[in-house]
């Protein structure tokens, strides 16, 4: 079983360079599964329904989300009927949509669980508790599992990781859009990465116009802040999973990019 995780899809910019590396990867990797956030796929924020079609066009077979789920209002008419959509299992009791999902893999069932991070970010139910309430839901429903973890701080996501240690089988960080050079296989056999970086235009910052930052930056006066355009880098991992054991054998980060 070989999963492939990709990081933050950001715009139009992002959108097209998941399309273009997404099928080339599942055929020259071997792909079994694909696991994309696409929070950011709908204008820097959100999802549209365009959007998230583009992205299973694409190859996506299950889509995370984050703290930007719900800025696009076009997601509350379809995101209860989506399958493989999930976002943030810690909003309160009572928030549309679903945390976490079973795939059905050809030789594997995958439970992926989507969780949000409370330092420096809104403020949310603990996702320490609630990764406990999902793995006594999924275990007799997944073979394998795997978090997004959408945080902030690279402390609260070692935190996590250390904590699932054993427990999930994949724990990946998301949300501050710059991949880490950590990606390695915890002592109890989780494989982790603190972030998996973007899908977004090279030349930006974060997938936003550089210009449009840098003013809100040196003066600290509202910015409209428009998505970056032109070549992007596709950022992701690779994990490859034990058939024996069905646990990680391995984990790789993969940093692309398109052309000048």
């Amino acid at each position: 079983m070989r999963i492939l995780i990709v990081g933050d899809v950001v715009g139009h910019a992002g959108r097209r360079a998941f399309r273009t590396f997404t099928p080339r990867l599942r055929a020259e990797r071997g792909i079994d599964v694909v696991i994309v956030n696409g929070e950011n796929s709908a204008g820097g924020k959100g999802y549209t329904r365009k959007a998230l079609d583009e992205l299973y066009a694409g190859g996506a077979d299950i889509v995370t989300s984050g703290n930007h789920v719900w800025d696009k209002k076009e997601v509350f008419s379809f995101v209860d009927d989506e399958p493989f959509l999930i976002r943030p299992a810690n909003y309160p009791e009572g928030a549309p949509g679903k945390g976490f999902c079973v795939f059905p893999a050809k030789t594997a069932s995958i439970g992926v669980m989507n969780l949000s991070g409370r330092s420096f970010m809104p403020p949310m139910d603990c996702p320490f508790q609630k990764a406990d309430e999902i793995l006594a839901a999924l275990e007799d429903q997944a073979d394998i599992i795997v978090l997004d973890f959408h945080a902030e701080t690279t402390s609260e996501k070692l935190a996590m990781a250390h904590y699932l240690d054993g427990r999930a089988d994949i724990v990946v960080g998301t949300h501050t859009h710059v991949q880490t050079a950590d990606a390695r296989i915890l002592p109890g056999g989780t494989a982790y990465i603190t972030d998996l970086g973007m899908v977004g235009a090279q030349n930006s910052v974060l997938g936003v116009r550089t210009d449009l930052v840098i003013q809100k930056f040196r003066t600290g006066m509202p910015v409209r802040f428009d998505m970056a355009e032109g070549p992007a880098e596709y950022a992701a991992v690779i994990v490859d999973i034990d058939p024996a054991g069905q646990r990680p054998a391995s984990i790789e980060s993969l940093l692309l990019r398109e052309a000048e």
